[in-house]
């Protein structure tokens, strides 16, 4: 057996608003490998997170292979849209869905984080965060607005804070952020901007690999993730659509699943990776290899050549 062991490390997973999504089904799989883990979530999301957190509605989620529940060691404020406390603009700091959460930008994450654990409170990084507010509208409609929202949101952010975090990373740490396929195909109704996010996302990771790596030793990777069923991609309005293709068409015809996506997470985390950095890791039953749709039933056997060729007009 060679087991996936994160004891004595502290992970930080960014993008967290619900049981449901990747991030918690991440951090909950971290957890089960005896991380430590820190949890980073919206605003305007936050208050309801901790209510259900207390009142017990995310037990089930919560729950490890032990029996015992996932227990965040802090829960963290954070709009990955502002690097510092003076970028937010005053309508934002003073909207009551803000109003209490201190300095909930990317360096007062980072601050907050070396208050409570030091100058190296950190061993693995997990980017979940992605939006765009123009996410329904194609790309000829979207906004030069909405368009660098989503990239400053759901790429930037990538970058922001892999440079803020970065020196306070210990030694053989990680960083993995989570991408999607329309990053380098077209997914028609992935609009607003969302897929040069992830194609930016994609390639900043090769980058940041590079660069991180060289200075402060750390591995940056991405995963793939094939489409789920998430509150975050009910959003797009095609998230049904799109797991049924990817069910129809891919090698493996099932569905992900959010462990099979948090596992990969866990492994790419874990010194069972060490040699591996600037890769974006697919996790979508191989929907990602595939350059054609599976024919329709009906339509096979006609394909295979097992039909007989059509007769010829003898005139």
């Amino acid at each position: 057996m060679l087991p996936i062991d994160l004891r004595g490390r502290r992970a930080l997973v960014v993008g967290v608003s619900d049981g449901v999504g990747f991030g918690f089904q991440i951090a909950r799989c971290l957890a089960q490998a005896g991380a430590s883990v820190c949890l980073g979530s919206w605003p305007p999301v936050m208050t309801v997170f901790e209510q259900l957190l207390e009142r017990g509605k995310l037990d089930e989620a919560r729950r490890l292979s032990g029996g015992e529940l996932f227990t965040p060691e802090r829960l963290y404020a954070v709009d990955v849209g502002y690097d510092h406390f003076t970028d937010i603009p005053a309508e934002i700091v003073t909207d009551r869905r803000f109003v209490g959460r201190g300095d909930f930008s990317v360096d007062g994450l980072a601050s907050q984080l070396i208050r409570d654990f030091g100058e190296q409170p950190l061993d693995i990084l997990i980017h979940a965060v992605g939006n765009a507010p123009e996410v329904k509208r194609p790309l000829l409609e979207t906004s030069r607005r909405g368009y660098l929202a989503a990239l400053g949101n759901s790429a930037y952010s990538w970058v922001s804070l892999i440079a803020r975090l970065g020196p306070h990373f210990r030694p053989a740490s990680s960083a993995t952020t989570l991408s999607y396929l329309a990053g380098e195909r077209v997914v028609p109704g992935y609009g607003g901007g969302m897929s040069s996010a992830k194609a930016a996302l994609e390639s900043d990771t090769r980058t940041l690999a590079f660069e991180a790596g060289r200075r402060y030793g750390l591995r940056v990777n991405a995963v793939s993730a094939g489409p789920y069923r998430s509150r975050a991609a009910a959003a797009i309005g095609i998230i049904d659509d799109l797991i049924d293709y990817s069910r129809q068409n891919a090698p493996l015809p099932e569905d992900v699943s959010g462990e099979e996506v948090a596992a990969s997470v866990a492994f790419l985390s874990s010194a069972l990776a060490s040699g591996i950095t600037g890769t974006t890791l697919y996790v979508d039953k191989g929907l990602h290899a595939m350059a054609r749709a599976v024919p329709a039933p009906a339509a096979r056997a006609d394909d295979r050549g097992s039909n007989p060729p059509p007769k010829q007009d003898a005139g």
